[in-house]
Protein backbone atom coordinates (compact mmCIF):
# COMPACT_ATOMS: atom_id res chain seq x y z
CA UNK A 1 0.00 0.00 0.00
CA UNK A 2 1.56 3.18 -1.31
CA UNK A 3 0.89 7.24 -0.52
CA UNK A 4 -1.16 7.42 -3.19
CA UNK A 5 -3.54 4.31 -2.07
CA UNK A 6 -4.07 6.06 1.29
CA UNK A 7 -4.93 8.78 0.44
CA UNK A 8 -7.68 7.50 -2.25
CA UNK A 9 -8.84 5.54 1.02
CA UNK A 10 -9.20 8.82 2.84
CA UNK A 11 -10.95 10.30 0.45
CA UNK A 12 -13.52 7.58 -0.37
CA UNK A 13 -14.01 7.17 3.24
CA UNK A 14 -15.03 10.44 3.68
CA UNK A 15 -17.40 10.13 0.33
CA UNK A 16 -18.59 6.94 2.49
CA UNK A 17 -18.77 8.44 5.66
CA UNK A 18 -20.74 11.24 4.58
CA UNK A 19 -23.25 9.13 2.04
CA UNK A 20 -23.87 6.80 5.08
CA UNK A 21 -24.95 9.02 7.28
CA UNK A 22 -26.79 11.04 5.04
CA UNK A 23 -28.87 7.83 3.46
CA UNK A 24 -26.46 4.42 3.19
CA UNK A 25 -24.53 2.57 1.08
CA UNK A 26 -21.46 4.28 0.72
CA UNK A 27 -20.02 0.99 2.13
CA UNK A 28 -20.49 0.07 -2.04
CA UNK A 29 -17.20 2.45 -2.67
CA UNK A 30 -14.99 1.04 0.32
CA UNK A 31 -15.57 -2.63 0.35
CA UNK A 32 -14.83 -3.28 -3.30
CA UNK A 33 -11.46 -0.84 -3.44
CA UNK A 34 -10.32 -2.64 -0.27
CA UNK A 35 -10.40 -5.78 -2.63
CA UNK A 36 -8.56 -4.04 -5.37
CA UNK A 37 -5.94 -3.39 -2.57
CA UNK A 38 -5.64 -7.44 -2.23
CA UNK A 39 -7.98 -8.28 0.75
CA UNK A 40 -10.17 -11.83 0.53
CA UNK A 41 -13.87 -10.54 0.35
CA UNK A 42 -14.39 -11.33 3.89
CA UNK A 43 -11.96 -9.65 5.33
CA UNK A 44 -12.74 -6.57 3.18
CA UNK A 45 -16.13 -6.66 4.69
CA UNK A 46 -14.87 -7.19 8.01
CA UNK A 47 -12.07 -4.55 8.31
CA UNK A 48 -15.05 -1.60 6.36
CA UNK A 49 -16.86 -2.37 10.24
CA UNK A 50 -13.78 -0.60 12.26
CA UNK A 51 -14.99 2.82 9.78
CA UNK A 52 -18.36 2.20 10.45
CA UNK A 53 -17.90 2.32 14.03
CA UNK A 54 -15.75 5.31 14.53
CA UNK A 55 -17.91 7.09 11.69
CA UNK A 56 -21.23 5.90 13.40
CA UNK A 57 -19.86 7.26 16.82
CA UNK A 58 -19.20 10.68 15.19
CA UNK A 59 -22.63 10.88 13.72
CA UNK A 60 -24.49 9.35 16.75
CA UNK A 61 -22.95 12.14 18.79
CA UNK A 62 -23.96 15.10 16.39
CA UNK A 63 -27.46 13.55 16.03
CA UNK A 64 -27.69 13.58 19.75
CA UNK A 65 -26.20 17.30 20.32
CA UNK A 66 -29.10 17.62 17.83
CA UNK A 67 -32.05 16.38 19.67
CA UNK A 68 -32.63 13.70 17.13
CA UNK A 69 -31.76 10.88 19.88
CA UNK A 70 -32.30 10.36 23.00
CA UNK A 71 -30.47 7.12 24.50
CA UNK A 72 -33.09 6.88 27.39
CA UNK A 73 -36.59 6.08 24.77
CA UNK A 74 -34.74 5.13 21.03
CA UNK A 75 -33.23 1.77 22.73
CA UNK A 76 -36.24 -0.07 21.92
CA UNK A 77 -35.20 -1.47 18.67
CA UNK A 78 -31.36 -2.56 19.80
CA UNK A 79 -32.02 -5.65 21.18
CA UNK A 80 -33.66 -7.73 17.96
CA UNK A 81 -31.00 -6.11 15.40
CA UNK A 82 -28.27 -7.07 17.93
CA UNK A 83 -29.16 -11.12 18.39
CA UNK A 84 -29.76 -11.12 14.58
CA UNK A 85 -26.19 -9.19 14.01
CA UNK A 86 -24.34 -12.28 15.76
CA UNK A 87 -26.10 -14.80 13.40
CA UNK A 88 -25.24 -12.94 10.52
CA UNK A 89 -21.98 -12.36 11.43
CA UNK A 90 -20.94 -16.12 11.81
CA UNK A 91 -22.32 -16.20 8.47
CA UNK A 92 -20.40 -13.72 6.77
CA UNK A 93 -17.30 -15.11 8.10
CA UNK A 94 -16.89 -17.69 5.43
CA UNK A 95 -19.50 -17.58 3.40
CA UNK A 96 -19.76 -16.58 -0.76
CA UNK A 97 -22.25 -14.00 -1.13
CA UNK A 98 -22.54 -13.35 -5.10
CA UNK A 99 -26.09 -14.47 -5.52
CA UNK A 100 -27.04 -13.13 -2.33
CA UNK A 101 -26.00 -9.45 -3.35
CA UNK A 102 -27.69 -9.99 -6.64
CA UNK A 103 -31.04 -10.82 -4.53
CA UNK A 104 -30.48 -7.57 -2.44
CA UNK A 105 -29.43 -5.84 -5.51
CA UNK A 106 -33.62 -6.51 -6.72
CA UNK A 107 -34.84 -5.54 -3.35
CA UNK A 108 -33.16 -2.28 -3.24
CA UNK A 109 -34.81 -1.85 -7.34
CA UNK A 110 -38.26 -2.51 -5.26
CA UNK A 111 -37.62 0.08 -1.96
CA UNK A 112 -36.28 2.80 -5.17
CA UNK A 113 -39.70 2.56 -6.28
CA UNK A 114 -41.43 2.60 -2.93
CA UNK A 115 -39.63 5.49 -2.21
CA UNK A 116 -40.52 7.27 -5.48
CA UNK A 117 -44.24 6.82 -5.51
CA UNK A 118 -44.83 6.91 -2.11
CA UNK A 119 -43.24 10.22 -1.07
CA UNK A 120 -45.38 11.38 1.65
CA UNK A 121 -44.73 8.03 3.62
CA UNK A 122 -41.18 8.76 3.95
CA UNK A 123 -41.08 12.74 4.29
CA UNK A 124 -43.96 13.05 7.08
CA UNK A 125 -43.78 11.07 10.38
CA UNK A 126 -46.89 8.37 11.03
CA UNK A 127 -46.15 7.27 14.45
CA UNK A 128 -50.12 6.92 14.60
CA UNK A 129 -50.19 4.30 12.25
CA UNK A 130 -47.27 1.74 11.82
CA UNK A 131 -47.44 -1.01 10.06
CA UNK A 132 -45.84 -3.21 12.09
CA UNK A 133 -47.85 -2.87 15.06
CA UNK A 134 -47.31 -6.34 16.39
CA UNK A 135 -44.05 -6.53 18.93
CA UNK A 136 -43.72 -9.68 17.94
CA UNK A 137 -43.67 -9.00 14.07
CA UNK A 138 -41.33 -5.60 14.89
CA UNK A 139 -39.17 -7.58 16.66
CA UNK A 140 -38.88 -10.41 13.89
CA UNK A 141 -38.21 -7.86 11.21
CA UNK A 142 -35.95 -5.95 13.08
CA UNK A 143 -33.83 -9.36 13.85
CA UNK A 144 -33.93 -10.16 10.36
CA UNK A 145 -32.45 -6.91 9.51
CA UNK A 146 -29.94 -7.61 12.09
CA UNK A 147 -29.12 -10.54 10.45
CA UNK A 148 -28.58 -9.18 6.77
CA UNK A 149 -26.61 -6.18 8.82
CA UNK A 150 -24.20 -8.92 10.50
CA UNK A 151 -23.78 -10.47 7.19
CA UNK A 152 -22.77 -7.88 4.55
CA UNK A 153 -23.03 -3.97 5.43
CA UNK A 154 -23.61 -2.67 1.95
CA UNK A 155 -27.47 -1.82 1.44
CA UNK A 156 -28.22 -1.89 5.46
CA UNK A 157 -28.68 1.29 5.96
CA UNK A 158 -31.70 1.30 3.13
CA UNK A 159 -33.47 -1.57 5.03
CA UNK A 160 -33.09 0.31 8.21
CA UNK A 161 -34.55 3.11 7.30
CA UNK A 162 -37.32 1.44 5.19
CA UNK A 163 -38.13 -0.50 8.81
CA UNK A 164 -38.16 2.75 11.05
CA UNK A 165 -40.36 4.82 8.62
CA UNK A 166 -42.89 1.83 7.24
CA UNK A 167 -42.59 0.18 10.06
CA UNK A 168 -42.47 2.31 12.91
CA UNK A 169 -43.55 5.35 11.51
CA UNK A 170 -40.87 7.68 11.82
CA UNK A 171 -39.98 10.50 9.43
CA UNK A 172 -36.79 10.39 7.57
CA UNK A 173 -34.78 12.41 9.19
CA UNK A 174 -35.50 11.19 12.45
CA UNK A 175 -35.35 7.72 11.32
CA UNK A 176 -32.07 8.37 9.95
CA UNK A 177 -30.88 9.36 13.15
CA UNK A 178 -31.84 5.81 15.16
CA UNK A 179 -30.76 3.95 11.47
CA UNK A 180 -26.97 5.34 13.04
CA UNK A 181 -27.12 4.72 16.56
CA UNK A 182 -28.55 0.69 15.63
CA UNK A 183 -25.93 0.15 13.39
CA UNK A 184 -23.49 1.89 15.57
CA UNK A 185 -24.77 -0.58 18.82
CA UNK A 186 -24.77 -3.80 16.36
CA UNK A 187 -21.47 -2.94 14.83
CA UNK A 188 -19.46 -3.64 17.89
CA UNK A 189 -20.47 -6.78 18.03
CA UNK A 190 -19.88 -7.55 14.65
CA UNK A 191 -16.18 -6.41 15.08
CA UNK A 192 -15.76 -8.72 17.61
CA UNK A 193 -16.64 -11.68 16.20
CA UNK A 194 -14.90 -10.68 13.07
CA UNK A 195 -11.36 -9.39 15.32
CA UNK A 196 -11.85 -13.11 17.03
CA UNK A 197 -11.69 -14.93 14.01
CA UNK A 198 -8.97 -12.71 12.71
CA UNK A 199 -10.13 -11.09 9.56
CA UNK A 200 -9.77 -7.36 10.58
CA UNK A 201 -6.74 -5.69 9.07
CA UNK A 202 -6.70 -2.93 11.87
CA UNK A 203 -3.82 -0.62 10.00
CA UNK A 204 -6.28 -0.19 6.92
CA UNK A 205 -9.21 -0.05 8.53
CA UNK A 206 -8.12 2.99 11.05
CA UNK A 207 -7.07 4.73 7.82
CA UNK A 208 -10.08 4.50 6.05
CA UNK A 209 -11.81 5.40 9.59
CA UNK A 210 -10.22 9.02 9.25
CA UNK A 211 -12.13 9.68 6.10
CA UNK A 212 -14.91 8.30 7.14
CA UNK A 213 -15.15 10.01 10.27
CA UNK A 214 -14.71 12.94 8.55
CA UNK A 215 -17.09 12.40 6.29
CA UNK A 216 -19.65 11.29 8.95
CA UNK A 217 -19.25 15.17 10.86
CA UNK A 218 -20.40 16.94 7.55
CA UNK A 219 -23.35 14.84 7.14
CA UNK A 220 -25.06 15.30 10.31
CA UNK A 221 -24.98 19.00 9.31
CA UNK A 222 -25.94 18.93 5.90
CA UNK A 223 -28.86 16.09 6.94
CA UNK A 224 -30.34 18.72 9.73
CA UNK A 225 -30.12 21.36 7.25
CA UNK A 226 -31.80 19.87 4.60
CA UNK A 227 -34.46 17.96 6.36
CA UNK A 228 -36.46 14.71 5.13
CA UNK A 229 -37.50 16.07 2.05
CA UNK A 230 -34.08 16.59 0.66
CA UNK A 231 -32.87 13.39 1.92
CA UNK A 232 -35.70 11.58 0.09
CA UNK A 233 -33.77 12.93 -3.19
CA UNK A 234 -30.40 11.87 -1.95
CA UNK A 235 -32.23 8.13 -1.05
CA UNK A 236 -33.57 7.91 -4.35
CA UNK A 237 -30.43 8.03 -6.03
CA UNK A 238 -27.92 5.93 -3.89
CA UNK A 239 -30.42 3.36 -3.69
CA UNK A 240 -29.97 3.13 -7.70
CA UNK A 241 -26.44 3.55 -7.42
CA UNK A 242 -26.19 0.35 -5.17
CA UNK A 243 -28.77 -1.79 -6.34
CA UNK A 244 -26.94 -1.29 -10.08
CA UNK A 245 -23.42 -1.96 -8.51
CA UNK A 246 -24.60 -5.14 -7.01
CA UNK A 247 -26.08 -6.14 -9.75
CA UNK A 248 -22.74 -5.58 -12.18
CA UNK A 249 -20.23 -6.98 -9.68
Amino acid sequence: MNAMDIIIMIVLGTAAGFINTLAGGGSILVVPFLIFLGLPANVANATNRIAILLQNIVSVKGFKEKQLINLRTDYHLLFPVALGSILGTFIAVDINEELFQKVIGGLLIVMFFLVLFNPNAWVKANAENPRLRSPWIRFLTFFLLGVYGGFIQIGIGFFLLAGLVLGCGYNLLKANALKLFIVLFYTIIALGIFIYNGLVDFKIGLILACGNMLGAWLGVRFSVKWGPKYIRYFLLVMLLVVAISLFIK
